[in-house]
């Protein structure tokens, strides 16, 4: 029996373990009934203990040995006996955290339906930021308004309540999406926003799934890819950004909300800096260039390291380029050669239009002589 879907605010229940084996992966127990929810429908599993005359085990996973009606495989720390009693705990707080997302997921799923016309295809709970797929492209406006939507539901308070009706009964209830088992279906309804068929677990009240947060939205698989964040893990949330935002706004003495004028600056005075730094590189490099093309090797600034090799690339001939901190650069037909003589000096590199790579502290000036020996 899965008591979680009596009552998803249970965590302590009591069982009989009916089967028990194990393999390379891991030990397992099935139990004559459990408050473990199995990973499916995108709601990650429980994880927990079972206390016995074994003493106590941690419940690592839960899955399901077949789907929507097979038994519940309990995945475990260490073996435990068969046909004893056991007292298994769920971990709470991880539980309603996964039932603040589900319950925001449905939600927020109808509120996209509402919205927009945005038909949910599947979706992700297995993270603080979840996702819903949607089957359509949507629009910034649409995933707003139902973002809108989503929190309104939240504040109306709506109650949750979870009901089995037989398959036959199915065509009486407006269902957001058709069910994907057969039989028995359970439903869960939040007030009269939402009716869909939902095996997991949830909240008692749509407001314990609050706050709802967009967090960005984009194209996936010919439809869209919605993430957000719900209850706890969307105030956490905020509370980070908030932090982040109030030390940046010290350090730039101005209001949170008022951060990017500094930042652009900065950015503008960045993109300058860069545009002079590259102006000043090009130029050393063409300045150095005539007595590279002499000396065949030579010593030059690291940030000058690249844009050389470059201008000497078009040149007949090899050249080597070190640097002091023993970055270098070999171009041209021999570059094989020079290095395996870097290499006798315990240089590594590679490439095949350039060579680049490093040699040992302090051996710059002798690969130079030796390079140009070859050359």
């Amino acid at each position: 029996m899965r008591l979680y879907q009596l009552d998803s605010y249970a965590t302590r229940f009591q069982a009989r373990v009916e089967r028990v084996w194990s393999d390379e992966k891991g030990h397992y127990a099935v139990l004559s009934q459990t408050l473990f929810y199995p990973e499916s429908g995108g709601q990650p599993a429980d994880r927990g203990v079972l206390r016995g005359p074994f003493g106590e085990v941690q419940v690592l996973h839960a899955y399901e040995e077949e789907k929507a009606f097979g038994d519940v495989v309990h995945v475990l720390s260490a073996p435990i006996p068969e046909g004893v009693e056991v007292e298994g705990e769920i971990d709470w707080p991880r539980r309603f955290r996964h039932m603040q997302r589900h319950t925001a997921q449905h939600l927020l799923s109808q509120a996209l339906l509402r919205a927009g016309g945005y038909h949910t295809v599947a979706v992700s709970l297995d993270s603080p930021v979840c996702t819903v797929d949607l089957e359509e492209e949507a629009e910034e406006a649409g995933v707003l308004e139902a973002e809108a939507l989503a929190n309104f539901a939240v504040y109306a308070d709506y109650p949750v309540e979870a009901f089995y009706v037989s398959e036959e009964e199915l065509a009486r209830y407006p269902l957001r999406r058709p069910p994907k088992v057969r039989g028995k279906v359970r439903l869960v309804r939040i007030g009269d926003f939402d009716l869909a068929a939902c095996g997991g677990t949830h909240l008692k009240t749509s407001a314990q799934a609050g706050p709802i947060k967009v967090l960005k939205w984009e194209r996936y698989k010919g439809g869209t890819r919605v993430y957000f964040m719900a209850g706890w893990e969307a105030l956490e949330d905020y509370h980070a950004k908030h932090a982040l935002l109030a030390r940046l706004a010290l350090a730039f003495s101005t209001n949170p909300l008022e951060l990017e004028k500094p930042i652009r600056k900065l950015q503008d005075e960045l993109y300058a800096l860069k545009g002079e730094n590259q102006a000043l590189r090009e130029g050393l490099a063409e300045a150095l260039l005539p007595r590279a093309l002499e000396e065949k090797a030579l010593l030059v600034p690291l940030p000058v390291l690249g844009e050389l090799g470059k201008r000497l690339a078009r040149f007949e001939g090899t050249f080597l380029l070190v640097a002091p901190e023993g970055r270098f650069v070999a171009v041209g037909p021999r570059r094989g050669e020079v290095l395996e003589r870097l290499k006798a000096l315990g240089g590594r590199g590679g490439g095949k239009e350039a060579v680049q790579g490093a040699l040992p502290p302090g051996r710059a000036v002798e690969a130079l002589a030796r390079v140009r020996e070859l050359l």
